[in-house]
Order: structure tokens, then sequence, then C-alpha cells
């Protein structure tokens, strides 16, 4: 018979392998893998350890407690389906999608899936209520829009109330894009923070002799153009943010006459106090409407008392976090609200961002 400690690296080797495995063959969909795998392996080891330390104990004993360490947590999912991928029999490959697979719910759904893309109809079913798959489908969309992943509770006829089904939704994005119109100085500051934060940057600006990789070696893109012609051609989603640094009327205008249409993330304009009413005027008659206009972040940025191109550049970057965020910009010192606020009651509740 083994000893208690060897049992006990047995133990450790077969929750290791079965990680291993789950992980290694995409069994195994995980969300906050360090505090998860704390959480559950805690737990795991100390029953397994409990269950090896009885005289007669053989290592089967242990098993059922390190399958628990896996999938114990509110957090993991193991979702096994016969060693399929999580991408459904057809969806095509490459490009932004989403796949919705059932993960909690009644045992005949369990683990089918739909494919969803930003644009067009899903792949898939999952053979229940008629309604079920085309809710799922509208809800995967609005994420993916937004490039998230999570869990959405859904009733099993396709209402958002009723028998609830978890429905974990994983979104396979490319990185938002961040445009800066207007190759000044302040963007190249402004470009180092958006590819810091994870963006994809475009500088664009209709002046060649400013508009080079040579002033802007860190930008992704370098496009010479009119600001608004090149926002006509080029793909938007709802994660883009439009940082217009031109401060001229004549790119400004047409400009933001577009972009404030587009369903965007954030749009935001630079210049003064006078050039921000000057320029709402000129926006207003060329038909930009009141609603159209509240979208506009203008003047551009938080007010950090920001002087230097790299301080401007944190003043914007800081606004466009508070606003993908939910936050309020304000001090934390002395107030009374959550440093990190509790959405989990939401129909969009969030375990984890690709954005």
């Amino acid at each position: 018979m083994f000893g208690t400690s060897d049992k006990l690296v047995l133990g450790l080797g077969i929750l290791v392998v079965l990680a291993a495995v789950a992980v290694g063959t995409g069994l195994l969909a995980v969300r906050h893998l360090p505090a998860a795998i704390a959480v559950t392996g805690g737990f795991g080891l100390v029953g397994a350890l409990a269950a090896l330390s009885r005289p007669d104990a053989s290592w089967q004993d242990a098993l059922p407690s390190l399958v628990g360490a896996l999938v114990s947590a509110g957090v993991l999912y193991l979702l096994v389906t016969a060693g399929k991928r999580t991408r459904p029999a057809g969806a095509p490959p490459g490009g932004a999608g989403a796949v919705a697979r059932i993960a909690q719910g009644p045992a005949e759904l369990m683990g089918r899936a739909v494919f969803v893309r930003t644009e067009g109809a899903h792949q898939g079913g999952f053979g229940g209520h008629p309604e079920l798959d085309r809710t799922i489908a509208e809800e995967a969309r609005a994420m993916l829009d937004a490039g998230r992943t999570g869990v959405l509770e859904i009733g099993a006829d396709g209402r958002l109330c009723g028998e609830p089904l978890k429905v974990l939704v994983e979104s396979s994005v490319p990185p938002p894009r961040m445009i800066v119109f207007g190759a000044i100085d302040f963007a190249s500051a402004l470009v180092r923070i958006g590819k810091f934060l994870g963006y994809r940057v475009t500088v664009c600006d209709a002046r060649p002799v400013f508009a080079t990789k040579t002033r802007f070696p860190e930008a992704d893109e370098i496009v010479v153009d009119w600001p608004h012609r090149y926002l006509e051609t080029t793909v938007v989603d709802g994660r883009t943010v439009l940082c217009v640094l031109t401060h001229d009327a004549k790119f400004d205008v047409p400009l933001l006459e577009l972009a404030l249409k587009l369903p965007v993330a954030y749009v935001g304009a630079m210049g003064s106090r006078r050039t921000h009413e000057d320029r709402n005027e000129r926006l207003r008659a060329v038909g930009v409407t009141e609603l159209e206009l509240a979208r506009l972040r203008s003047p551009i940025g938080l007010d950090l008392g920001a002087r230097s191109p790299e301080e401007t550049a944190l003043s914007i970057a800081a606004e466009i976090v508070a606003n993908r965020r939910g936050g309020t910009g304000a001090a934390l010192t002395g107030a009374h609200i959550p440093i990190h606020p509790d959405i989990a009651h939401t129909m969009l509740d969030r375990i984890g961002s690709v954005a």
C-alpha cells in the first residue's frame, strides 16, 4: 500500500493531469483563472488529503475531490461535448465571432451551441423553444459587438424570465480600434497610451508632411486622407474610439457630422471652450441633432490640469476608460461609492472581457 505522502503526491499528479487534459483539449472554459484555481484547487486538495489519510484508502477515494476541484467554483465551467471544440460544426473560420453554449440547464440542451457574427444569420441551434435560438443569438451578438465574454441567464422559452438557463458566451474579436485624427504633437502621446491600453491605433491626417511613420512609429497604421473621407470607408464597431485633434473647422465639422451618427464607443474632440461652442453651432447648421451632439466629448478628456502632450493624452485615456467601464471620473478619496461596481444583477453580467 502507498504511504500517506505517496498518496498526496499521486493526488497532486492526478489533479495536474486532469487540468492539463481539460484545458489542452478545449473542454475547460475558464474565467478568472488564478482565483478560481486557488479556491477550487484548495478545497479539492483538502478533500483528497482527507480521503487519502485513511489507512485503507486507495487513489480512487481521492478522485471525486480532485475532479470537484476543477468544477466546483461558480466561475469555472466544464463543458464536455464529445471532443468538439467551441466552434460549432459549419461555423466559418476567422474573423470576429461568438459561441453561445448552454452551460447549465436541461440535459437535452447541455453543450449545444450557436455561432454568431456581428452581422448575418446565426449558425447552429439549441433544439428547444423556437424563440430560444433567436434571443440568445441577439444577446450574444450584443456581447460580441462590445467584445465581451460572460454568462447570460435566459428562460428556456427564450424570455428573460422563467426557468433559467445559464449560457456561456465566448467572444473572439480583434483588438478594439482607436482612430486619432490630426497628426499633431499631442497625437504622438495619445498613440503611445492607446497602444498601452490594447488598442489598434490609426493616425489619419490630410497633410502628408505630418502623417509619417517617422513621427508616429508606435502607430499600427498611418493614413493620409481627409478625415471624414477615411471614416466613410473604414470599418468601425461598438468598441471603436474616435479622437479628433485636428482643431480646424474644415476638418472637424464634416468629420464629426459623420462620426456622431456612427455606433462607436466614444467620440471626443480637442479645443477650447470657445472652439467647442463655435464647433457646435457649425454642427447644428449642417443638421446634427441635439441628441447626436450630446454624444460628443468636448473639450476632450477629464480635468486633470494637464499641460504637456503626455498629461493631455492621460486625461483623454482616463475619459475613454471611464466611459467604457461606467466610471464617474471622480476621486475615490472620501467617495462613498464602490471601487469596482457590482453589475452581477444586470442582464449583461460579465465575468471577463477582451476589450
